[in-house]
């Protein structure tokens, strides 16, 4: 899978979890979470049985189908262990089924689990090994109540491992009354996660943000972009600014249902749209190497969201660029993240119309050299030999088609 060594948090967490202990994981996305938590479990999964021996609880059906994908990966080659996933938004018969063939690693939302445990379709019974992954955000999209019911199932009986973007209250509280005497691991996990991403500020006003966006994008000339807003609302808006203005785009948020969801973000793997529009929890797990490119169109309203957007582009050792979008008062909240990343973003300012130009021309001229590079023109030349012949030159010529290209 390419990895050379582990990573700080894989290091320090795996031989805890493999002795036994319970262990809370207090670090960001992007430091290796999903191989910490995921090599062990499948060292100690009970291969062949039938009922699950261990339990990975996600916020979101995205997360969960992230992690279900890693863990696949990383089982390639040990028999016995199979993970299926359940979450809401997918026919619940189709997981019926696979529970029934057998499951060793059981990865899933709170809400479906729970749907599963009520049903009987889920035993506990032989569990070994609880995971609650980013453990703070499903407490904060209201699952306290879920979890608790779910570790009530093993209390006294099976080990537990958190991982936590955030250490709160109410996470420590989970800690005393479910955990064992837990380990407490801590990784910065900012240096980590910016690694390879350059990040910027631009100061707009509101209303030129869209522009500025479009600016960009054709300057750049990125394979894929990612811009994050704060509400559905906004999101649908500017997606439909943005395919006004030519490009293919797509929104994705929690009031889509999941296998629209799912569609979009095939979609967007595959490069069918090459941007996609986004709220902070429907992108959760989003896992896509080839982002070359993230806006924060809105400034994130939990600081900590920062890291998880930028996050996502920068991947597999690629370079990546973050643009984060502000004006007048909205600089305190960039030093605030700035102070909390330990690391100033530089400014950036928005593109003039002449300088996108400029850099279309410059992107064209690359396409006119491979083009005559690749020879197979004497069908043209003889079309343009009379006009050449006449009032014009060949540069003038040249220069005509160099223009309703640009242009066109």
């Amino acid at each position: 899978m390419g990895f050379e060594a582990p990573t700080s948090i894989q290091g320090r967490c795996i031989p805890l979890i493999l002795s036994g202990s319970d262990v809370v994981g207090h670090a960001q996305t992007g430091t290796g979470k999903t191989a910490a938590f995921g090599i062990p479990a499948i060292q100690m999964a009970n291969k062949g049985s039938k009922t699950p021996s261990v339990l990975i609880l996600c916020p979101t059906r995205e997360l969960a189908i992230q992690v279900t994908g890693e863990l696949i990966k990383l089982a390639k080659f040990t028999n016995g262990v199979f993970t299926v996933p359940v979450y809401g938004g997918q026919p619940i018969s189709r997981q019926l089924k696979a529970l029934k063939k057998g499951a060793q690693i059981v990865v899933g939302t709170p809400g479906r689990v729970i749907d599963h445990l009520k049903r009987g379709t889920l035993k506990l019974g032989s569990l070994e090994l609880v995971v609650l992954d980013e453990a703070d955000e499903m407490l904060n999209m209201g699952f306290r109540e879920d979890l608790e019911e779910i570790l009530s199932f093993s209390k006294g009986k099976s080990q537990t491992v958190m991982f936590s973007a955030t250490v709160p209250k109410t996470i420590r509280n989970i800690m005393n009354k479910w955990m064992n005497n837990p380990e407490m691991v801590k990784v910065e996990g900012k240096t980590e996660t910016a690694a390879g991403i350059d990040q910027y500020f631009m100061e707009v006003r509101d209303s030129v943000r869209t522009e500025a966006v479009s600016r960009v994008m054709d300057m750049g000339n990125f394979k894929l972009s990612l811009i994050f807003c704060n509400t559905k609302r906004k999101c649908d808006s500017l997606v439909q600014e943005l395919q006004a203005r030519g490009f293919s785009s797509d929104a994705l948020h929690g009031d889509m249902r999941q296998n629209v969801r799912d569609k979009v973000m095939n979609k967007f793997r595959n490069g069918k749209i090459d941007v996609l529009v986004a709220t902070d929890v429907a992108a959760r797990g989003l896992d896509v190497d080839e982002i070359d490119v993230v806006f924060n169109y809105d400034i994130p309203n939990d600081p900590e969201y920062y890291v998880h957007r930028i996050g996502r582009t920068g991947r597999a050792g690629r370079k990546g660029m973050a643009i984060t979008f502000t004006s007048g008062r909205k600089m305190k909240s960039i030093r605030f993240i700035e102070k909390m990343i330990r690391t100033r973003l530089k400014p950036l300012p928005m593109p003039s119309k002449k300088e996108v130009q400029l850099s279309m021309m410059d992107s064209h001229i690359d396409e006119v050299v491979e083009t005559l590079q690749a020879g197979g023109l004497r069908t043209y030349i003889e079309q343009l030999e009379p006009l050449a012949e006449e009032d014009f030159t060949p540069i003038e010529i040249a220069a005509a088609l160099f223009k309703m290209k640009v242009e066109a």
